[in-house]
C-alpha cells in the first residue's frame, strides 16, 4: 500500500511507524498532536509549509513495498 496525500496522518504512523523519522526530519511532531487524527498528509504538508511531494516520497521510501 502505497501513501497518499488523503491518507490521515494518524494512519500513517499507526500502520506504518517506520515513517516517524521521516516526519521528524520534516519538522512534523505529529505523533502527539491530536489534529493527526483528523488531517490528512496534504493539509499537513501545507500548514507546515513543506512540499507536498517530497513528504510523500520520504514516507513512501520508508515503507518497503508490499
Amino acid at each position: 500500500m502505497r501513501i497518499h496525500k488523503d491518507m490521515k496522518i494518524e494512519d500513517v504512523l499507526r500502520n506504518f511507524p517506520q515513517t516517524i523519522p521521516v516526519f521528524q526530519r520534516f519538522g512534523i511532531d505529529c505523533a502527539g498532536c491530536q489534529l493527526s487524527e483528523y488531517e490528512n498528509l496534504e493539509h499537513g504538508a501545507k500548514v507546515h509549509r513543506i512540499d507536498l511531494e517530497t513528504l510523500l516520497r520520504g514516507l513512501n521510501e520508508s515503507v518497503p513495498e508490499a
